[in-house]
């Protein structure tokens, strides 16, 4: 009886998996089964089976087949996400040192593409140094420094990220750079309490000038992860290996007992450099220092926006009269100081009543560029000049001079000056090509010899500082007109004619090691060709003077007699045998 049911139970289970096995079978044939069919649908099979082999055997390329709606809208999606990611790249990194705030604020604010293309196309033409043409030098400068930033700041992060990297693509490469990779002993310069130490990997980049920040502007990295991640810091400390080592790396005074290590982390102040004999001074300067690492921070921006429209478009309205002379004064062998003097006339300036004053105020935007278009440097400025009421119909000939001194290397620019008076409607614009000389070691060369109204000594605290100083003397020059005149000077007692000039390379005498040269000073009548004032001087004369020779010379203008002249000044080096003979004209009424 067991038995029976043990062969009961295996066929039922052998059925079961004979169903199981068959109906998936079934079900997945794409014919139905002709014998499990009624006759009556046989009719309906053979149409269905007719049906499927009308189809073509060749397949359509899935390339031209046409996307339905819903692939549609996906392949707008994903295009959407690929242009948003494009303009995120520009704003974010392509120019994120560049642009400015309010560009920013305002590109943010757009609401489609064609917006954005529009905005960026816009973006580079304001920037665009050379408008007239079809290449963008700014822009092809700007990519050439993101590659050059790559290429050589890169530590864990893109070079473009990196402090050195914003700041060579903001600013360009530096006129000197002061590297220590592997950082090691440092001597202290007394600016920093003197001493030595040893420092981490550091750099000290020095321009000689940034527009909106100032001259000799020095900018320091520290490696103090020794990664090679140099970071920009405004403490010169931060570099020193040895800071946080008891009585190690000390400054001149804490060897000497005259200061203590620990005063360092106790003082305050912007940098723990230590006690020094300059310590008192740096405490000063901390606010300029401050500032000028604000400044450092954000592209410098533009005031007079107009004036700069006008440099780019060249289209005035309403002309308005102002002159301009540039001179030349050397610096080191490879900079020159050239001082652009500009000088407008009362009576082209509009003035308006300010308590009881008569005020005129002028808006001035410079720019420099090479020849290439690269704009070098730009500067602007607000020229005022106050008469009381009484007296402006009789200053009417009188001229209100500005002055700028741009140092620049050896080479040829140009020069473009945009001028608007703002009591009134009228904007001026000049543009000239000048050449910068060069001045090489072994030439007896000159500075632009200056005819000035003005010229005198400075006190030894505004020594190279402020308007119209060159060195240690105020020289204000007088600017002939556009017309091809002489600078004019009246005939006046109390009116000085001034003579400035610099010589340079003088040949020293191998004996008495000092330079042997004359000075011929000559004014010359031009109508008659005749001298009128002669005079000559001589190293020996002179006292103790070096390869460098400043001359100056004044005469009243009332002992010359209305006219033209000439200034001859020639200089015979006896050392090297070298002659140079500058000359400049002007006029007397």
């Amino acid at each position: 009886m067991v038995r029976v049911r043990s062969r009961y139970l295996s066929s039922l289970f052998v059925l079961a998996v004979a169903v199981a096995l068959a109906i998936p079978t079934h079900a997945q044939s794409d014919k139905p089964d002709a014998s499990s069919q009624p006759p009556s649908s046989a009719p309906t099979s053979t149409a269905t089976v007719t049906s499927s082999q009308a189809q073509p055997t060749d397949e359509v390329d899935p390339l031209k087949r046409k996307p339905n709606e819903k692939q549609k809208k996906a392949q707008k999606r994903s295009l959407n996400v690929e242009l948003s990611k494009t303009y995120k790249k520009w704003l974010n990194e392509d120019v994120v040192w560049i642009i400015s705030d309010e560009e920013r604020a305002a590109f943010k604010q757009l609401s489609n593409d064609e917006e954005r293309d529009n905005f960026i196309e816009a973006f580079w033409q304001r920037r665009d140094p050379t408008p007239d043409t079809e290449e963008n030098e700014y822009k092809e400068e700007h990519y050439r420094r993101i590659a050059y930033a790559n290429e050589h700041f890169a530590a864990g992060i893109p070079g473009w990220k990196s402090d050195r990297g914003r700041m060579y693509i903001m600013y360009g490469p530096a006129d000197e750079v002061d590297s220590h990779p592997s950082g090691g002993s440092y001597e202290r310069p007394m600016e920093e309490g003197g001493g030595e130490t040893s420092t981490f990997p550091f750099e000290d980049w020095r321009y000689r000038y940034l527009e909106g920040i100032g001259q000799e502007v020095i900018i320091e990295f520290v490696d103090s992860c020794m990664c090679g991640d140099y970071h920009m810091t405004i403490d010169r400390s931060e570099k020193d290996a040895l800071k946080y080592t008891p009585n190690a790396g000390l400054t001149m005074y804490e060897s000497m007992g005259m200061s203590s290590k620990a005063d360092r982390f106790s003082g305050g102040g912007l940098e723990q450099l230590g006690a020094g004999p300059m310590s008192s001074q740096l405490q000063t300067k901390q606010f300029d220092r401050l500032e000028q690492f604000a400044k450092l921070q954000a592209p410098p921006p533009v005031k007079f926006k107009d004036l700069e429209e006008i440099v780019n478009t060249k289209l005035i309205t309403n002309l308005m009269p102002f002159d301009v002379r540039s001179d030349f004064v050397k610096v080191t062998g490879d900079t020159v100081l050239v001082p652009i003097t500009i000088q407008m006339k009362y009576r082209d300036i509009t003035f308006a009543n300010k308590d009881g004053v008569q005020r005129g105020t002028v808006n001035i935007f410079g720019r420099v560029s090479t020849l290439t278009g690269r704009v070098v440097q730009t500067f602007e400025d607000t020229a005022q000049v106050d008469v009381p009421a009484e007296l402006l119909p009789r200053t009417a000939e009188n001229s209100s001079v500005y002055w700028k001194a741009l140092p620049l290397r050896p080479g040829r620019y140009k020069v473009e000056i945009a001028v608007k008076d703002v009591n009134g409607d009228r904007k001026g614009l000049w543009s000239r090509g000048i050449v910068v000389p060069e001045y090489s070691d072994d030439k007896l060369s000159t500075s632009t010899l200056i005819v000035a109204d003005q010229m005198e000594s400075v006190p030894t605290k505004d020594v190279s500082t402020g308007s119209f100083v060159i060195g240690v003397t105020k020289v204000r020059p007088r600017v002939a007109p556009a017309n091809g005149k002489p600078a004019l000077f009246k005939r006046s007692r109390d009116q000085k004619v001034n003579f400035w000039m610099q010589v340079y390379n003088l040949g020293v005498d191998e004996k008495t090691h000092k330079p042997s040269a004359t000075f011929e000073f000559d004014i010359v009548n031009v109508a008659t060709n005749k001298p009128v004032v002669q005079k000559t001087e001589s190293t020996e004369q002179m006292g103790n003077v070096g390869e460098q020779v400043t001359l100056q010379k004044s005469i009243a203008s009332a002992n010359l007699l209305p006219g033209i002249y000439r200034i001859e000044i020639k200089v015979n080096d006896n050392v090297s045998k070298q002659t140079v003979d500058p000359s400049a004209t002007f006029a007397v009424e």
